[in-house]
């Protein structure tokens, strides 16, 4: 059995994403994603406060978790950076809407009358070999 540290996020729906203040504390979310090329995705609107985070700290952690964020795996440390490519976003939206379906569908449309029209971005995680931080 291999020990690289995305085989915990295979067949796993979630995963909680940690991004850090300027403090160094951490903030939380669960999230989408889909894994490409060893990579993890995430899509997430472009002023949501990870995206800030990230900009001033790429420094992430990760761990496969329930949709309300309970862990069900091991914390990776990672490094994240916000996808600038045109071709790899919608990749990487194409990846999600295949991955996610209908529900993935509705929860934007739900979103967007809740709410004005805003920009997404991609978010791109790779994690550091087991061992390293």
């Amino acid at each position: 059995m291999s020990n690289h540290p995305l085989e915990q996020f295979h067949r796993q729906s979630y995963l909680n994403l940690e991004t850090f203040r300027k403090t160094g504390e951490g903030v939380q979310t669960p999230v989408w994603f889909v894994e490409n090329g060893g990579l993890l995705y995430v899509e997430t609107f472009a002023r949501a406060g990870k995206v800030k985070r990230i900009r001033r700290n790429p420094r992430v952690r990760v761990v496969p978790c329930t949709a309300s964020g309970s862990p069900r795996g091991t914390w990776v440390e990672g490094e994240a950076r916000l996808v600038s490519d045109a071709a790899e976003s919608e990749q990487t939206i194409r990846r999600l809407n295949r991955k996610y379906g209908l529900i993935k569908v509705i929860f934007e449309w739900v979103t967007r009358l809740r709410s004005k029209r805003e920009d997404s971005i991609i978010i791109a995680i790779q994690l550091k070999p087991t061992g390293q931080a």
